[in-house]
């Protein structure tokens, strides 16, 4: 058996909608300048584009790896500038290969892309790594969790993770958090809005949001933070002692990922547990954290970090030091299929990002959503990435 062919195809589709889908972005690091402080970022951009006040339009891209004997894989979604390099620049190293030998190919895609060890060419090898799992499944029949140690679990703990909804207005907060309490997650992240350069009243802002979560939730629910890069050693310290009443479950990439020194600071201040890494890829910038103890909870993300095959390697590694490994939570196909092979005490959540989810499995024929706050164990062959037709309105293949 061997790879014959690399297929992108571009998908277009409209996504029902309850108003404007996305009500407020977080906190970048870019907020720094004051003009990108106060304007709304991509986010907002990308998903505002309403067709009316309840659809959305939207695109997506997805890989395809087909072999000469009729199986094939599905991997994405991703962007435009990933696709372009699947088809310039990784293709060469698949095409033709038997597309069970997962460690070959991506040895052959991570040493043939000496200046692509992170960012987009990362994503890249993640969405063919990703494929060809889904292909292997296949192969053999079985969902991928099968192939990767079998299930521990028949079930997992997602927590909400509430990124686009609004964070300003405390009345709205505590509504929201109210009724996805009442969905049965036992756990949610919610996002700061303002950082070091919005001063004393962005700081008050971050704190009320905190209050505001406890005191709806209660003590029985986890409440997770998450900074999202975009703040710094002093801020962070300084936020962090005015929340620790709350008993946050954990606080979230507090410094931009190559700041891992400040990460080590910020640890060493509080008994808030640190997580971090969705923005590092592969089991030697994960291990950059772990070696010096910088982290209490390891997050790559499969569709970033190298793929299945990679996150399996790194959370391998994460068990050696202690440390608990959850992936960033919008590549809940692939995700779950990890998560129900991983010691519980490991992986004790799978995030689930409310709106990324249903803009990245929008095109999927069975997108994964959790039930009363869990998600079961998946029944589908592969990943489960086959593509619902019926949502595909227009397609381009190249």
């Amino acid at each position: 058996m061997k790879i014959k062919n690399i297929k992108i195809r571009h998908l277009y589709g409209t996504i029902d909608t309850d108003g404007n889908f996305w009500e407020e972005r977080l906190v970048r690091p870019i907020d720094i300048y004051t003009e990108f402080r106060t304007n709304q970022d991509w986010h907002v951009i990308n998903f505002s584009n309403q067709i009316d006040k309840n659809k959305l339009s939207h695109d997506a891209y997805f890989v395809q790896i087909e072999t000469d004997n009729g199986f094939y894989g599905i991997g994405g979604p991703f962007e435009e500038s990933i696709a372009y390099i699947i088809k310039n620049e990784l293709s060469q190293y698949v095409m033709n290969q038997d597309p069970l030998a997962l460690e070959y190919i991506w040895d052959l895609m991570h040493r043939g892309s000496v200046h692509g060890r992170q960012g987009n060419t990362m994503i890249a090898v993640s969405a063919i790594d990703n494929a060809l799992w889904d292909l292997k499944g296949k192969y053999f029949n079985v969902p991928v969790y099968s192939l990767i140690g079998g299930p521990t679990t028949m079930t997992v703990p997602a927590y909400a993770s509430m990124l686009g909804f609004n964070v300003d207005d405390m009345g709205l907060v505590a509504e929201r958090a109210k009724l996805y309490h009442s969905y049965g997650y036992k756990a949610q992240k919610w996002f700061f809005r303002h950082g070091p350069m919005s001063g004393p009243e962005g700081l008050r802002k971050n704190v009320q949001l905190v209050k505001t979560l406890r005191e709806e939730l209660g003590e029985d629910v986890d409440i997770m933070l998450d900074c999202w890069q975009s703040m710094d050693v002093n801020y962070v310290v300084k936020l962090i002692k005015q929340i620790e009443e709350y008993s946050p479950r954990w606080i979230e990439e507090v410094v931009m990922p190559d700041k891992i020194e400040s990460y080590k600071k910020i640890k060493e201040t509080t008994n808030i547990p640190i997580s971090g890494g969705e923005h590092h890829y592969t089991r030697w910038g994960l291990n950059e954290f772990m070696k010096i103890g910088a982290l209490d909870i390891i997050q790559p993300d499969i569709y970033w970090a190298g793929g299945l095959s990679e996150v399996l390697k790194i959370a391998s590694l994460a068990s050696t030091y202690d440390i608990i490994t959850i992936p960033h939570g919008h590549s809940s196909n692939v995700g779950i299929h990890f998560s129900v092979s991983q010691p519980p005490i490991y992986t004790p959540y799978q995030e689930y990002l409310i709106k990324w989810n249903v803009i990245h499995q929008h095109f999927l024929k069975t997108p994964v959503k959790p039930l009363n706050g869990f998600i079961n164990l998946p029944k589908e062959i592969g990943l489960g990435m086959e593509l619902d037709e019926d949502k595909i309105e227009k397609e381009k293949i190249f």
